[in-house]
């Protein structure tokens, strides 16, 4: 018995919809969550303008974002949720190259496959640039 999973183009548009739907209203509640915890935190201290101070290096990787998630660190909740709002198109277009596979599109598995090298390769040459 060799079942084949079909799906039409309505439920692939109606699982991405979800996909993108929920990444956005869960990346949206990390970073709210974390803005209110930072105000909580440093919301009545006083902002120095007159030097600059950076991006601190535990936010320049993931692994030191999720350790400072684990300590609950408020700039390291509303990082995370920037990742997880920056990774939410990226999913879309992984389920789309998936997607389009099953339905044996394979013109616009190319296209996807071409976006998604092109979205990698902007953010690793960023990265290590």
């Amino acid at each position: 018995m060799n079942k084949e999973i079909e799906m039409s183009d309505y439920d692939i548009e109606a699982v991405m919809g979800k996909l993108l739907i929920t990444g956005v209203i869960i990346s949206g509640a990390m970073i709210l969550s974390g803005g209110i915890y930072y105000l909580i935190q440093y919301g009545f201290s006083i902002p120095h303008f007159k030097t600059f101070r950076g991006e601190p290096s535990n936010l320049r990787s993931v692994s030191k974002i999720i350790t400072g998630v684990i300590h609950l660190d408020s700039l390291s909740i509303i990082q995370l949720g920037l990742l997880l709002l920056i990774a939410t198109p990226i999913a879309r277009v992984i389920f789309a190259v998936i997607g389009f596979f099953m339905e044996k599109d394979f013109l616009y598995v190319l296209i996807s496959l071409i976006v998604l090298g092109i979205i990698a390769y902007s953010i690793f040459s960023v990265a290590t640039g």
